[in-house]
This record gives C-alpha cells, structure tokens and sequence, in this order.
C-alpha cells in the first residue's frame, strides 16, 4: 500500500458517504436491473417521482466485452473494456440525458460501478465490445483506457492458477482473478487516478453516488485513495460540497477471512445477510418462525443500521449467484416475496433498495438452473428490448417491475411516511403471525401461518378509518381495497385469512379517510 493510500486509509471517516442524497421524505431506492437509459428518463419522470422513489440502480454505464450468445448474458456487463460510456443501455448522450431528466424530478442516480478488474482472461481480442473498441485480454491491453500489461495484479498473486482459491486467504481475495477476470493493480497511482477519473465524469454528469461491485476483492485502502480524489456532486441539483453516496458489494456471512466491518470507513455495505435470513424466516425453513423477527436487525448479529444497505433479493442471489442459496425470495415466488418485501419496507433497519428484475426461461437440472446467464429481453440482434405498460401499469416485453405491483408500491410510500418514527407495538402469537408499528404514523400486520388471523391489537395511530395500502389505495375520499377501524383508544381489529392473496394489512396516517 502506498503513502497516498495509507493516508486516506487512516483519514477514511473524512470521506465516507452513507446518505443517499435523496431529496427529503423519499427513503428507498429500486434496482432497474439492464434498463436501457431512455426506458429509465421515462420511468423517473412517470411513475418513480410520483411515487416517492428516492433514486435508481443502474446497470454499470461503462463499455463491456459483448459475448456473441443468440442472447447475450447479464453478465457482460460486468466486464469492462473500457471507461467509455457506452453499454447496451445507450450510448454517452443517452446516459447523460437519463441523469438529467430523473434529477430533475428528485429521483437520484446511482452507477454501478466495475473497478476491481476489466474482462475475462479469455475475452479474446478485437473489437467485440459494446462501442466496438479494440482490446486484447491475452495481452492484458486497453488501449482505450490505457492500461496495459503493468497495470494488473499478476505478479502479486501467488496461487498457481492465478485464481483466487481460497477465500480464507485474505491476500488471494484481494490480489488475485475473480473467476479468471483481469485483476487491476489498484495500489498502483496510476490505476488510482483512471479509475477516479471515471467515477469523476459520472459525477460531471449529474449522479449521486456508486453501487461499487466486487468490494471485498479490493484492499480497502485502495479504494479510499481512489474515492479521496472524487469531486463533490453537481451543484445544479445538490448542495455546494456534497460529497456522493458510496455503497459497496461486500459478501459476508460470517464465514470468511473478510469482513463487512472493514469497509465502514468507505460508505454502507450491502448486507447480505439480510436476505439470506429473511427469506429463510418467510419460507419456515429450519424452524425458523416471523415472531423471532422481534429483534431483527443488529439482534440478528446484522451490521450497524447506518452502515446497512439492504435488500429481500439482488441481481445476483435470485439467480443463485452470490449469498444466500435457495433461501432467496424472488418474484418467482410472488407471494411470500411480497410478505419479505412489506416487512423490509415497514421495519426501519437499514436502507432499503426494491428489485426489478426481467423474466428468463428457467430450466433446472439437479437443482441448479442452467438458464441463470441469460440477459434481458432482447431482439434477434442483440440489443435490448424496451420496457413497455399493461393497461393495468404492469410492465410488458419480458420485464417484471416489481417496483410497480401494488403492494410493493405502496409500502414504499408507507416507508416514506413512517421515516424517522420508533419501532414499536409489537406483536406476535408465539409463531408466524405478526404485527408493529411505527410510532404515531403506521402499522403493519401479517399472517404467514397456516391458520385465520383475527386479534385486536393496540396500533399507536390516531382514532379513523383507514385505507389497507396492500389491497388498494385512499384515492379521495374512499378506498379501493379494505378499511380498517381504528378507535379512540388507538387499537384496531385484524382479521387476515391464510388463504389470502396477499395476507397482509398495512395502514398510514396518509391513507386515512
């Protein structure tokens, strides 16, 4: 580690970013996984602003190797060539467009970014890229860039394969190839200032902050040298000297080398351990049961809450990749992924970003789903497809939306009201029927046994009606799901059936009658 990394290394707590940057009142942010740019200035604009959604995910903007697949993987995006920005989202005027247009509607941006390595070893060489860039990755050459050989970690990589092998192995995690992937030589000022310079001109162009991929595979010192030399956000739509929202791919649970906790003094962490047990708890596996969710949080051995980025599933674990196993609640199963996603939604631990995925022919052979590579909806050509409405706002064209079913919807805007109010009034029968609120301001309940929910329970909010969000909405004066009562004494009547669609109820002083 060099002097300039050492230095930021130790002076690290001056440069962490854990807000979102989110105007105020907006708390959650959505992953649009593979959206292409204009799809994404759209959705900003039409629904997320009026929706209350703080900001968006992107897919990483920079150029990438493109794989001659009939359709091309997800995962070429996770290999760079270059820092150009162009992807198979569109190209620089798109990219700069989208940011444009979503933070003039408050709706924030936040790039993935892939800095730990460039392709593959096995990438080959030409122009098969996303702008048609010349590389060679046998040769370890970038011209684009430049990086050439001398840039990457080879030489510091002591496994034979110059793979990482052991992941107990601190040195191999952070110096050696992630799945054959070109390591770059992040100590190397060089590679610092490149990189920089990247994460800077997206920063010209109007985002709030980075999803920093493949964390734990970078000395954290390195990272700060990197993340010292960023410039403060753009004073069109941010405040003079705020700096951006840093959050990092870090996969910890609890059984390696690397930990979470070494990556504090960057920005938050994605808190894999989250989804993992969630979903675990929602499936009533290992006898695991909702009323344990009393503590969840810091209770459950989870990271700091303002440390914690957290999410019910990602890009990666819903399709097995990453942490998590089977455990995972995807909107494959959309039931109970509702249930994971309202309890995230309503409990205050940490922040919270929703998935919205696309569909994928599934085809399972001994338990693993060999179809997990396919990329977005796409043409014959290659290029993705537009994410197009149903009459009733769902998403057309092979996209999901998760971010846009109701009930999802909805408790993202109950989320937005109940911020800042105390966990409380909690309840639970000793088994997987569970209710709380959220100071004066919300109340969920949920029934996930195999039985009729039917208690009254002290909810903390003032004597009304109110409109159940999960059902339907307040739109004027009436609802369009269920009401429910709650008298002078603050306490209300829940009945819930284990057979309901949705078996859930959720209430907010905004949706009251």
């Amino acid at each position: 580690m060099n002097v300039v990394a050492l230095l930021a290394f130790l002076y690290g707590g001056c440069l962490a970013q854990y807000s979102p940057q989110t105007l105020p009142g907006r708390t959650s942010i959505v992953h649009l996984f593979e959206w292409r740019w204009v799809d994404v200035a759209a959705e900003c604009e039409h629904y997320l602003a009026a929706h209350g959604f703080g900001g968006v995910q992107i897919s990483p903007p920079n150029e990438h190797i493109v794989l001659n697949n009939p359709w091309r993987p997800w995962w070429e995006r996770y290999q760079p060539i270059s820092y150009k920005l162009c992807s198979r989202s569109g190209n620089e005027e798109e990219f700069r467009d989208m940011v444009t247009r979503c933070n003039n509607v408050g709706v924030r941006i936040y790039a993935d970014v892939v800095i730990n390595h460039m392709c593959g070893a096995s990438g080959g060489s030409g122009t098969h890229s996303a702008c048609r860039t010349y590389f060679n990755a046998g040769a370890e050459d970038f011209p684009a860039v430049p990086y050439s050989s001398w840039d990457f970690n080879d030489g510091r990589c002591k496994t034979k394969s110059g793979n990482i092998e052991n992941y107990n192995d601190i040195n191999q995690v952070r110096d050696c190839r992630l799945v054959s992937l070109l390591d770059l030589a992040l100590e190397k000022e060089y590679v610092q200032g490149k990189i920089a310079g990247y994460l800077n001109k997206l920063i010209d162009a109007g985002v709030a902050g980075f999803r920093v991929d493949a964390s734990k595979h970078m000395w954290p010192g390195d990272m700060e040298a990197i993340f010292s030399q960023l410039k403060s956000l753009d004073t069109r739509w941010f405040s003079n000297g705020t700096k951006p929202f840093i959050y990092q791919e870090v996969i910890d649970l609890g059984g390696e080398a690397i930990k979470s906790a070494q990556y504090f003094g960057i920005g938050r962490v994605t808190e894999f351990k989250y989804s993992a047990k969630l979903g675990t708890v929602v499936r009533k596996w290992s006898g695991e049961k909702m009323a344990y969710l009393r503590n969840w949080g810091e209770g459950w051995a989870f990271m700091p809450s303002d440390r914690a980025l957290v999410f019910v599933d990602n890009h990666d674990n819903q399709r097995g990749h990453g942490a998590g196993g089977a455990s995972i609640l995807t909107f494959w199963d959309s039931r109970l992924y509702k249930v994971a996603v309202a309890f995230m939604l309503a409990h205050p631990y940490g922040l919270t970003r929703v998935m919205s995925s696309f569909r994928w022919n599934r085809y399972f052979v001994n338990g693993k789903d060999l179809n997990d590579w396919m990329g977005p909806p796409s043409y014959s050509n290659g290029s993705t497809k537009a994410v197009t409405l149903n009459p009733d706002t769902t998403c057309g064209n092979g996209w999901v939306c998760e971010h846009r079913w109701r009930q999802i919807r909805n408790m993202v805007i109950f989320r937005n009201v109940v911020d800042g109010q105390p966990f409380g009034n909690w309840w639970d029968n000793g088994s997987n029927q569970i209710a709380f609120g959220r100071g004066t301001t919300g109340f969920i309940a949920i029934n996930n046994d195999d039985w009729n929910m039917d208690v009254t329970l002290q909810t903390g909010l003032p004597a009304g009606t109110y409109c159940d969000v999960i059902s339907g909405q307040r739109e004027g004066d009436r609802c369009t799901g269920l009401r429910v009562i709650v008298a002078a004494d603050g306490r209300a009547s829940f009945q819930i059936s284990n057979t309901a669609e949705d078996p859930m109820l959720a209430i907010h002083v905004d949706a009251k009658l």
